[in-house]
C-alpha cells in the first residue's frame, strides 16, 4: 500500500494507472498535476485524482510513488520540476514508449535521485486521448516492460514489478537498447506506415472516394493512423535511428514483393505470402 501517488499528467495513461491503483486498493491518496488546469480539474471531478496540485513539485511532495505520464519530449523538464520532491524512498516511474531518451532525460533531470527511477512502458492504450477515456482495466493482461539501468535501485525494480503485477499486468524486463529496437519494429514503424498509407490514399485525385470504399481489412490496417499526432511525432523523433533502420528493412522486403508482382511470379508470390501468414499465425498477442 502506497500512501500517496504523485501523478504528473492526468490523461489516458496516468488516469488509468490511478484508477487501477484505486481498484486494487494500493494507494490511499492520489495528487495530480497536468499542464492544463482544466485537465487536472476534470480528473478530480471524475474521481481519478483526489487532490489537484498547482504544480508538478507540489504533486510529488510527500508522495512515496510518482508516475510521470507526459509526452516523451516533456520528460526532462518534468523530471527537473519534481527533483526536489523526490527522496531515496520514492518510487518514480514513467509510461513512455521510448526508453533511451527518457532515461537520459531522467538522469539529467533527477540528478542525485536518478537511482529512484524505474523506466516503464505499459503496452496498452487507445487511439483516443484524455482522462475521460481512462479505465482501471486498461492494463489487465497487458505487458509492461521495465528497463532499469545499472544504477537503478534493485528494491525499486522489485516494488515496480509487484505494483504492475498487482494491477493486472505481465511484467518483463529488457535493456533500454533492446526495448527501443524491438518497439521500433513492432510499434513505431507500424504507426509510421499507417500514417503514410492514409496520406498516400488521401493525396490521390480520387482518394476521398477510395476511402469511402474501405471495409474491415482497411479498418483493421489503418486503425492506428487515428493516434494522437503530437504524441507520435515525439515518439518517432525520439527513436528515429531505430525506426529508420526498421523502415529500411521494410522497404527491402516491399521491393521484393514488388519485383514478384512485376514479374508475374505467382508461385514465388504465394510462397512469400505463406511465409508471412505462417509467422503471423504463430504470434500469440
Amino acid at each position: 500500500m502506497f500512501e500517496q501517488l504523485g501523478l504528473i499528467g492526468c490523461g489516458l495513461m496516468g488516469g488509468s494507472f490511478a484508477l487501477a491503483l484505486k481498484r486494487a486498493k494500493l494507494v490511499k491518496r492520489v495528487v495530480g498535476y497536468s499542464k492544463s488546469p482544466s485537465t487536472t480539474e476534470r480528473a478530480r471531478q471524475l474521481g481519478v485524482i483526489d487532490v489537484a496540485a498547482p504544480s508538478a513539485l507540489l504533486a510529488v511532495s510527500g508522495a512515496d510513488l510518482v508516475l510521470v505520464a507526459v509526452p516523451v519530449a516533456a520528460s526532462e523538464a518534468t523530471f527537473k520540476a519534481i527533483r526536489h520532491g523526490v527522496s531515496s524512498d520514492t518510487l518514480v516511474m514513467d509510461v513512455g514508449s521510448t526508453k533511451g531518451d527518457v532515461i537520459e532525460a531522467a538522469r539529467r533531470g533527477l540528478q542525485t535521485q536518478f537511482a529512484s527511477f524505474v523506466p516503464a512502458h505499459p503496452i496498452a492504450g487507445k487511439e483516443v486521448a484524455g482522462v475521460e477515456h481512462a479505465e482501471a482495466s486498461l492494463f489487465d493482461g497487458r505487458q509492461v516492460i521495465l528497463t532499469p539501468t545499472k544504477t537503478t535501485l534493485r528494491s525499486n525494480v522489485q516494488r515496480a514489478t509487484q505494483l504492475w503485477t498487482a494491477v493486472g499486468a505481465q511484467v518483463l524486463t529488457m535493456t533500454p537498447q533492446e526495448h527501443d529496437s524491438a518497439f521500433a519494429a513492432v510499434s513505431h514503424l507500424p504507426h509510421l506506415l499507417a500514417f503514410a498509407f492514409i496520406n498516400g490514399i488521401a493525396e490521390q485525385p480520387d482518394g476521398a472516394r477510395m476511402l469511402e470504399r474501405g471495409g474491415t481489412g482497411f479498418r483493421d490496417f489503418s486503425r492506428i493512423a487515428a493516434s494522437d499526432p503530437a504524441v507520435w511525432r515525439d515518439i518517432l523523433l525520439a527513436n528515429r535511428e531505430q525506426v529508420l533502420l526498421q523502415s529500411q528493412a521494410f522497404r527491402k522486403t516491399l521491393m521484393q514483393f514488388e519485383a514478384l508482382l512485376a514479374a508475374g511470379d505467382a508461385q514465388a508470390l504465394e510462397e512469400a505470402i505463406e511465409a508471412a501468414r505462417r509467422t503471423r499465425s504463430q504470434w500469440r498477442g
